[in-house]
C-alpha cells in the first residue's frame, strides 16, 4: 500500500482520481489533547476493486501541502464519499475553509435507504460489501510514525469498502428517487455555521437546571471566557474547567480567589493564574449584566399544552410510515417534535421539505381530526374519519 508523503506525488494521485465519478474519503485524528482535531491520515481511493488505486496521505510529513487534496474536493465533476463525515468536513473547513462538493455521507443515504438510525460504516460493510473489519487499530495513536501495517490495513479498508458501498446506495437512491432527499439532509453538514462556536452562544451547549436569566448571564460570560481561552491556546475545553465546574462556579458567584477556592469541582490548575483571573472576570460581568441584556431561556416548551394521547398516536403513525417508506424514525422527527406537534406547533422540521411526503402530511391531518389509526393485521394503517 501506498503512503503518499510529498505534495507532488499527492498532486498526481488527484490529477487522476479527477478523471473520474467519485472518490472515497476518510481521516483519522486526534482530538484528545486539543481543541481542534490534528489531522494524522488522510484515506483516499479512485473506483475499482483494485487495492493499488487507493493511497494513504501523510499530512505530518514534512513539507506537505494538502493544497491538490483541497482543489480536487473543489472540483464539482467528481463526487467526494464520505461515511458519517461532519468531523473530517469541520478539519478541512477549519484548516483551508474548503468543504468538498458534491459531497455524498454513505452514513445519511443508508438512513434514507432503510438501514437504520446512525448505521455505522462496519454495519454496511457486513451488509453490503459481505466483508469484515479487524478494528482492533481504532483507538491507536495515530500521531506516531511509523505506522504499523496493522495502522495501515485498518486505515485503507475505511475507504476501499466505502466504493462498493456508495455504488450501491447510489443506485439505491436512484431507483427510488431520494436522491433528493440526502441532498437535503447534507446542506447543514456544509454549512460553516455547523462548525463555528462563537464563544458568546458556547453556553447554549451546557446544561443547568436553573434556567433564571441572571444565572444565565454568569454562565454565559464563563462559557464565553472558557471557549476563547481554549481556542486560543488550542486545548480542551474541560481542560479549563468541565461544565460541572462551570454550573458550580455560576452558583457560588466567587469574586475573589478565596472565594474562588471554595470551588470542589475547579481543577487545581484553575486556582490560579489566567485561569483563575478569567473565572472572576467573567463571574463579575455576568453579576453586573442589566436584565435587558441576560439571556432569556426558551419557556415556549414549557408553556407546551401537550396532548399525550395525540403524541402517541403520532409516534404509532410515524413507526407506520418510517417502516413501510423503509426510512430511518429519526430523520423525520424527534420525540421533541411529536410533542410540539400535538400541541398544535406546527414549525418543526417533521412538516419540512422531503419529510412532509412521508409522514408530515398524514400527521397534519390526524392532528386535524380527518384520519384515525387501525390494525390491519400486524400493520398500521392510516384511515379517514
Amino acid at each position: 500500500m501506498k503512503t503518499i508523503t510529498t505534495t507532488a506525488d499527492l498532486a498526481q494521485f488527484c490529477e487522476e482520481a479527477a478523471r473520474h465519478d467519485y472518490v472515497t474519503v476518510d481521516t483519522e485524528f486526534l482530538r484528545e489533547r486539543t481543541y481542534y482535531s490534528k489531522l494524522c491520515l488522510v484515506q483516499l481511493a479512485m473506483p475499482g476493486t483494485d487495492d493499488s488505486i487507493a493511497v494513504l496521505v501523510d499530512p505530518l510529513a514534512d513539507g506537505i501541502s494538502l493544497e491538490p487534496l483541497y482543489d480536487l474536493f473543489r472540483d464539482t465533476s467528481v463526487v467526494k464519499v464520505f461515511h458519517a463525515a461532519r468531523q473530517d468536513l469541520e478539519i478541512f473547513y477549519v484548516d483551508a475553509k474548503v468543504f468538498p462538493k458534491p459531497l455524498f455521507d454513505t452514513q445519511v443515504a443508508a438512513m434514507v435507504c432503510g438501514f437504520g438510525e446512525q448505521v455505522g460504516y462496519e454495519t454496511l460493510v457486513r451488509k453490503i460489501a459481505h466483508q469484515s473489519l479487524d478494528k482492533t487499530s481504532r483507538f491507536t495513536d495515530w500521531s506516531r510514525r511509523p505506522l504499523t501495517e496493522a495502522q495501515k490495513t485498518y486505515a485503507l479498508a475505511d475507504v476501499t469498502h466505502l466504493r462498493q458501498i456508495y455504488e450501491f446506495l447510489a443506485r439505491k437512491l436512484e431507483q427510488t428517487g431520494r436522491a433528493r432527499w440526502v441532498a437535503e439532509e447534507l446542506e447543514t453538514l456544509l454549512s460553516p455555521d455547523t462548525y463555528v462556536t462563537q464563544p458568546q452562544d458556547a453556553w447554549k451547549r451546557v446544561k443547568t437546571r436553573t434556567n433564571s436569566p441572571k444565572f444565565l448571564a454568569i454562565v454565559r460570560e464563563l462559557a464565553a471566557f472558557r471557549e476563547d481561552y481554549a481556542r486560543s491556546r488550542n486545548i480542551p475545553r474541560n481542560r479549563v474547567f468541565k461544565d460541572d465546574a462551570l454550573v458550580e462556579l455560576a452558583s457560588l458567584k466567587p469574586s475573589n480567589g478565596e472565594e474562588l477556592n471554595r470551588a470542589r469541582l475547579l481543577l487545581r490548575e484553575a486556582r490560579k493564574g489566567e485561569i483563575a483571573e478569567g473565572i472572576l472576570k467573567a463571574v463579575a460581568a455576568g453579576v453586573a449584566c442589566k436584565p435587558a441584556d441576560m439571556p432569556q431561556p426558551d419557556r415556549k416548551r414549557d408553556k407546551l399544552q401537550v396532548n399525550p394521547a395525540l403524541a402517541d398516536l403520532l409516534r404509532v403513525l410515524l413507526k407506520a410510515k418510517t417502516e413501510s417508506a423503509g426510512v430511518a424514525a429519526k430523520l423525520i422527527a424527534s420525540a421533541s417534535d411529536l410533542d410540539m406537534l400535538s400541541a398544535g406547533e406546527r414549525d418543526v422540521q417533521a412538516l419540512r421539505g422531503w419529510r412532509h411526503e412521508v409522514f408530515g402530511a398524514d400527521a397534519l391531518l390526524l392532528c386535524e381530526g380527518k384520519i384515525a389509526l387501525a390494525a390491519d393485521g400486524n400493520d398500521v394503517k392510516a384511515v379517514k374519519v
